[in-house]
């Protein structure tokens, strides 16, 4: 259109929020639909963005990425952690140094407390195989002892995670996950969107 809108056949009426109604919500909420159910597809055309991304690893990232999923799939994880697994990494691209902080983001209304945190702490876990290679202190970890995930996460790196970076290795492709993906984006389980069941 020439007024750089899309065409849509129904539109909220009020041009600030303190204006706004219960029918004109109503119709966001029902424009939005469709936006909020291609989630998963958005998510996992983020994700095909690290193909190639080697950054100096043995494997690119989204093989990485497929290794760490599919050594959780293979070791009889829930579908929920398998996701996680295969997402840990997706906000690479878009934040290089804070990278756990945007799947956790991202994640966060779909998955468990624990799995959430797990996501977003595996970064400095992950740290306890490196980080002393390059001036940081590998017991940052330690920081979290205590927490009730503090196990969950140490062994998501050590079990799949730190050892997921094998040329050899043969990963499930990224479509055997895509239906993961979408049965898990399709709960949510917390945000102030969303009305609680409980």
């Amino acid at each position: 259109m020439a007024d750089g809108h899309s065409p849509q056949t129904e539109s909220a009426k009020f041009h600030a929020m303190t204006e706004g109604t219960a029918e004109d919500w109503a119709i966001i909420g029902k424009s939005m639909a469709p936006f909020v159910k291609e989630l998963p597809d958005r998510v996992l055309s983020h994700l095909k963005m690290l193909d190639g991304d080697c950054g100096g690893f043995a494997v690119d990232r989204l093989e990485h990425s497929l290794q760490t999923a599919t050594r959780a799939f293979k070791d009889g994880r829930d579908e929920e952690y398998v996701v996680c697994a295969l997402l840990h990494d997706m906000g690479d691209i878009l934040g290089p140094r804070n990278h756990a902080d945007i799947a956790a983001a991202i994640l966060k209304p779909f998955v468990s407390e624990q799995n959430h945190w797990m996501v977003e702490q595996h970064g400095i876990f992950q740290g306890y195989y490196f980080f002393h290679y390059i001036g940081l202190d590998r017991e940052a970890r330690e920081q979290h002892r205590g927490h009730p995930a503090f196990e969950h996460t140490a062994q998501f790196c050590h079990l799949y995670d730190q050892a997921a970076f094998d040329p050899a290795y043969e990963s499930m492709p990224l479509s055997a996950f895509e239906p993961m993906v979408h049965r898990v984006f399709s709960t949510v389980k917390r945000s102030i969107y969303v009305k609680s069941e409980a």
